[in-house]
């Protein structure tokens, strides 16, 4: 059985500490939607974060 992750949508925003809460929230919220969320630091700019909507 094959699990395909399909990227929706990806935006670079300021980083914040507080952020993975909310990612934390909506992963929790919405996975019976089939709907996962990522938040990452930015490689070459650490004070940006790259958040991304995923389908499951």
């Amino acid at each position: 059985m094959e699990s395909k992750i399909e990227v929706l949508s990806t935006v670079h925003i300021k980083h914040s500490e507080d952020l993975y809460k909310i990612v934390d929230l909506l992963n929790r919220t919405l996975k019976r939607e089939d709907l996962m969320f990522g938040l990452a630091l930015d490689q070459e700019d650490q004070n940006q974060a790259i958040f991304t909507i995923y389908r499951t």
